[in-house]
């Protein structure tokens, strides 16, 4: 793969640049976040690796920047940071996953190539419905009824993940699993905040809830 670091931490960069390169991986860096956008508006990369407080532009005004502008090029935070409304800001600020310093180099690795496969093979642009629920994957719209249903882009993920697993019961691990790739007391308290987000977006025209909690099991979408 072809990745862009960006990061202050000259130590830091040299650390990962070397280590990435032993993985058969050719690393580009830039060591502020407007270095960081030229690179990631100009380059080809399959992944980019952004610190979060950066000079310049931190590194969420970067991500929010990228994905204002159209650009699809998956990202991995790598922060310090690790309370749920932390988390919760990287990912609504168009993030794809996040890691905390320190961190073990082979789950970076892991997780780089987690997220490079997920938007490459992301499925082609349809029209999901359950019952009045509404939401179209190519221009990630939601919709109920005739209400427009304004969603972050992690929201639109999982009410995705969701509507394609309509009438299933999905554990707090499956929505681990498939929004984060690895699971953490941290990404447990995520994911209830989602939920209960997306039930109070999906409900607020005061239709019927269709998110239900399934006690001790998990959520299920209802199309009935």
């Amino acid at each position: 793969m072809r990745l862009l670091i960006v990061e202050d931490d000259l130590q830091l960069c040299n650390v990962l640049r070397r280590g990435l390169a032993e993985q058969g991986h050719v690393v580009d860096l830039a060591n502020d976040g407007e270095t960081g956008e030229q690179c990631a508006a100009d380059g080809n990369y399959d992944a980019a690796i952004v610190d979060v407080k950066l000079p310049r532009k931190d590194g969420l005004a970067l991500v929010r920047s990228l994905r204002s502008s159209g650009s699809e090029l998956p990202v991995l935070i790598l922060t310090s940071q690790d309370t749920v409304a932390d988390v919760i800001e990287g990912l609504d600020a168009g993030a794809d996953d996040y890691l905390r310093k320190p961190f073990v180099f082979a789950e970076l690795d892991a997780r780089l190539r987690s997220i490079a496969r997920r938007r490459a093979s992301a499925r082609a642009g349809t029209e999901l419905r359950v019952q009045d629920l509404v939401f179209d994957t190519a221009t990630k719209r939601a919709r109920r009824r005739n209400r427009e249903i304004n969603l972050t882009a992690r929201e639109m993920a999982f009410l995705e993940y969701l509507m394609r697993n309509t009438d299933r019961v999905v554990s707090r691990r499956m929505l681990e699993e498939a929004m984060f790739d690895y699971a953490s007391d941290v990404t447990s308290n995520v994911v209830d905040v989602y939920i209960s987000r997306i039930r109070a977006k999906i409900g607020a025209g005061g239709e019927p809830q269709l998110l239900h909690t399934i006690r001790g099991v998990g959520y299920r979408l209802s199309s009935r």
